[in-house]
């Protein structure tokens, strides 16, 4: 619920998301439109006229989470037969229990990079059902027998998703593909300029998209206004296709390399490394081949993206939930640090630098005058123990543009005219 007149959040520890360190005694305001008024300490906050305060005891405050690679439309853990064996209604609600899933983890924004349809995100902006606001990629662009090829041996389509997969062979094709993306409502391109851990056809190292077509698609992206490129690229020569090629971010980037992280650097390119799909190996659950190679790349994975954050590369929190569990996204922290990442430099990749990437730097990602009250309250310290922020039962408040999505504490309780 949106407050009707200010709100003074008090005696909070705020990480602001900008780098700064940690503000004790903070206050922050918010206004009855869900902007921020005031973040700064106690002492030298403006008077509060009659705003009504809350208490947080101490309390760490975020800027809300961004997570740049979900899959919001589908749990791995179904199986690819689920949409044919259940009823439409049932399949529809519950990706709306991921999307709340998602949203009570502390993740504000999200851009789902495919298997979502336009109507979920304009169910969340009407406020029909509670979750992050989106950017939707609807349907991947593939070759036949790429990533995105959803086609089983015998050439049966596996009925998860037929209708949100785009397969393009040729530069006309691809054109043609990025225009019927486009007309489905989609606020970015994603391709596949390698094959991937969980798709029957393909491996990691090999090629996907070539240059002319990449470049095609950035073209007729162009043509339309211009929009971002996100390209799922796993080995190093689908890695530097999709930068040369004019990619914004590139996905996963598990074989990246020093020629790849110079032309990241030199193209203004985001990382997105996706650590948690990576690291999610459970030979039980998983098709033997998809084992084989989580297997493989885990330890490839750990010493690129190593070294990645060692370059000081720009890189954006992105968990690929969906394939990995929905609702551990801040987990993905976790994994950053234990690859070399600072705390403060891991909350930076899920909020600041992630709302960089999906555009919306402007409104969000930051706690700053003028921008949405998006935010988050947990009772862990995240630069000691960011693994904490793991376990959505440790974010206590979760706020979008001003209004309470998740409160495990009683508001009432805590909120005081002052």
């Amino acid at each position: 619920m949106t407050p009707d007149r200010n709100l003074r959040l008090t005696n909070a520890t705020i990480i602001d998301g900008t780098g700064t360190p940690p503000l004790h005694n903070g206050v922050l305001d918010i206004t009855p439109d869900g902007h921020i008024a005031y973040v700064g300490t106690a002492a030298e906050a403006p008077a509060n006229h009659g705003a009504d305060e809350r208490d947080l005891h101490g309390a760490t405050l975020l800027p809300g989470f961004i997570d740049c690679h979900v899959h919001l439309g589908f749990t791995l853990a179904n199986g690819p037969f689920h949409t044919l064996q259940n009823d439409p209604a049932l399949i529809v609600l519950e990706s709306v229990a991921r999307i709340r899933a998602t949203l009570d983890a502390g993740i504000t924004s999200a851009r789902d990079l495919g298997g979502l349809s336009q109507g979920f995100r304009e169910a969340i902006d009407q406020a029909l059902i509670p979750g992050p606001r989106l950017k939707l990629a609807v349907s991947p662009i593939s070759h036949t027998a790429g990533h995105g090829d959803m086609h089983l041996h015998g050439g049966t389509l596996a009925p998860t998703i037929p209708e949100l997969i785009e397969i393009a062979d040729t530069v006309d094709e691809v054109r043609k593909a990025t225009r019927r993306v486009l007309r489905q409502g989609a606020d970015l391109i994603k391709i596949c300029t390698t094959g991937g851990m969980g798709s029957r056809h393909d491996h990691p190292d090999d090629e996907g998209l070539r240059l002319d077509e990449v470049r095609a698609i950035h073209d007729e992206l162009d043509r339309h206004g211009g929009k971002p490129i996100a390209a799922h690229a796993q080995g190093r020569k689908g890695i530097l296709t999709a930068i040369r090629g004019g990619v914004t971010s590139v996905e996963h980037g598990y074989g990246i390399d020093d020629e790849g992280l110079d032309l990241l650097e030199e193209r203004g390119a985001f990382l997105v490394p996706t650590l948690s799909t990576v690291f999610a190996i459970d030979k039980k659950t998983m098709q033997p081949y998809h084992y084989a190679k989580k297997v493989k790349w885990s330890e490839i994975t750990k010493k690129n993206i190593g070294h990645a954050i060692a370059r000081g590369a720009k890189i954006a929190l992105g968990t690929d939930a969906g394939v990995c569990p929905h609702g551990q996204n801040l987990r993905e922290l976790g994994h950053l640090v234990d690859l070399g990442m600072s705390p403060m430099n891991a909350l930076i990749a899920g909020t600041r630098t992630a709302s960089e990437l999906l555009g919306i730097s402007d409104e969000v990602g930051t706690l700053e005058t003028g921008k949405l009250a998006d935010l988050v309250v947990t009772d862990t310290d995240p630069l000691q123990d960011i693994h904490a922020l793991a376990d959505p039962s440790r974010i206590q408040i979760v706020m979008k543009a001003g209004a309470y999505v998740k409160d495990l504490g009683n508001t009432a309780a805590h909120t005081t005219p002052a």
